[in-house]
């Protein structure tokens, strides 16, 4: 009988059984971080939630009415997007806190869990008054100061 029919098996075995040994036996890297990642991220989809009810009245007579909050980070920084926001109905300090502390959530969960972005950069589109409502500007080339 051929030594390698009995000796590979074996092999197979052993290999199987130290494989299932150590998954069993101990925690992944950052298992125990897993409470934290899931109230890291609780903790910025509140925010999120909080700056778009605190800025659901869009209502405006005019542009001068109209702005945009940078919201979120991208993991090679600058904010996930815009929204717009009335002045009118809205109390712009109160957003701005939001929006900072949701951006550094993000950046936190970002460095947390090792995120990657297109390092593209998101330009300000700027928003206008259109039909009594604060609406983003349609993205351009070159975009527009913050407001």
């Amino acid at each position: 009988m051929n030594p390698y029919h009995t000796t590979i098996p074996r092999l197979l075995c052993a290999a199987l059984l130290i494989i299932c040994g150590t998954a069993c036996g101990s925690a992944p890297p950052g298992a125990g971080a897993g409470a934290a990642a899931d109230t890291g991220a609780a903790a910025s989809a509140t925010l999120l939630q909080q700056i778009q009810s605190a800025s659901a009245g869009k209502a405006c007579d005019g542009p001068q009415d109209c702005h945009t909050l940078a919201i979120g980070a991208k993991a090679c920084g600058g904010p996930e997007r815009y929204l717009a926001w009335s002045s009118k109905s809205a109390d712009g300090e109160r957003l701005r806190q939001l929006a900072a502390s949701h951006t550094a959530a993000r950046q936190r969960e970002n460095a947390r869990d090792g995120a990657m972005s297109t390092c593209s950069m998101l330009l300000d589109p700027g928003a206008t008054c259109r039909a009594g409502q604060c609406v983003l500007l349609p993205p351009a080339i070159g975009g527009s100061a913050a407001q």
